[in-house]
Formats: C-alpha cells, structure tokens, sequence
C-alpha cells in the first residue's frame, strides 16, 4: 500500500516536470489587432421593401408599400401594377 502511494507521487511529480517543460514562461502572447477598413463603416445595410398585400371581396387588389429608399418603393409599385394589369 505505501508503494502504490510513492508510486502514484512519483507519477504526479513526473508529469508536473514534464507540463513544466513544455511551457515557456517568456513567451508573451500579442493582443488581437482589429483593423477598421472606414469604406466598410461607411457602407449601410440595404433594407428590402416591405409589402402588404390585401384582396376585397370583388377581387380586387389594394398595397401598402414601405421601405427606406423611394426609389425602389416605386419601383416596386410600378411592378406590382404591371403585374396585376396582366392578370
């Protein structure tokens, strides 16, 4: 029983060197560098248009459009009622 004791000892202090060993205390590890690219910062997620669609009771079609830039608002507008003048 005592040499299984010394034994185990013997083992945790070998292991312990060995851990020791391998590390190297003079090494210091660097900071992570984050660069700031500013076209990047400058450039703004674009939002889809959101659109409602809605049918009366004749079977007519009514929108609601909504979105940040007028341009495809309208633009969306224009190809809804394309759309539905076909139909």
């Amino acid at each position: 029983m005592h040499a299984l004791r010394l034994l185990r000892i013997v083992l945790a202090i070998s292991l312990l060197i060995t851990a020791y060993a391998c590390t190297d205390p003079d090494v210091k590890e660097k900071p992570a560098v984050f660069k700031q690219v500013p076209e990047i910062q400058e450039i703004m997620p674009q939002k889809p248009v959101k659109i409602k669609l809605k049918r009366n009771a004749k079977g007519n079609y009514a929108w609601d459009i909504s979105g940040n830039n007028a341009d495809e608002v309208l633009e969306t507008d224009k190809k809804l009622k394309e759309s539905f003048k076909n139909d």
